[in-house]
């Protein structure tokens, strides 16, 4: 998925939702245009905060618009649009592979599934979106483990902390998913509320 200028696309949403946002570089970047910025900005409609809010999500994941509206309109079969969207997210095969420190970034994590470096349950996979459930395993190739992207993912997993619903096993390169992930607004730099908003007009 092409996003293009990651620094101009961050300042636009307001939201550091790229890993190289995410730098003493871009803060420095943010707060010199910040400061010679004296524009005043027109404030935004409700609809203009609620598809701030969609895009914010699906560059944070990296998916595409029909992905993202795909998962949208299953959640909305659901008792609880929003905590089921949030879910359909973050168990993707290539989230779990970046939430658990074994890629940095989601990018990655993406390189990591498509070219087969990873199993789900002792089976080899090559989607980075296939749907992870409690109990799935996933892992690494024993041929793939001494390859660049992973020869430091066990020493990065050392200072990383991963979510409570999985659990990590450095050593052996898996991660196992212990339970649903559970949607916290104030813990995200999106609000999948608006964006069930967003989707229901």
């Amino acid at each position: 998925m092409k996003i293009g200028p990651r620094y101009k696309l961050a300042r636009r949403l307001g939201a550091t939702i790229f890993e190289k946002t995410q730098t003493p570089r871009y803060a420095l970047s943010l707060s010199r245009k910040e400061k010679n910025d004296q524009m005043p900005t027109r404030p935004k409609s409700e609809f203009g905060k609620q598809l701030i809010e969609k895009q914010k999500a699906r560059f944070s994941y990296g998916i595409t618009e029909k992905q993202f509206a795909k998962y949208v309109k299953k959640s909305l079969t659901s008792t609880n649009p929003t905590q089921k969207l949030f879910q359909y997210l973050e168990l993707r095969l290539d989230n779990v592979l970046y939430r658990s420190g074994l890629a940095k970034t989601r990018l990655q994590a993406r390189q990591m599934a498509s070219h087969g470096h990873t199993t789900v349950n002792g089976r080899r996979v090559t989607i980075p979106s296939i749907e992870l459930r409690e109990g799935d395993v996933v892992g690494v190739r024993e041929g793939s483990k001494k390859s660049t992207l992973f020869t430091s993912a066990e020493e990065r997993n050392k200072n990383f902390t991963s979510p409570e619903w999985i659990i990590v096993n450095s050593e052996k390169m898996e991660v196992k998913v212990l339970s649903k992930p559970s949607y916290d607004i104030g813990h995200n730099v999106f609000d999948l509320g608006a964006v069930m908003e967003f989707y229901s007009r």
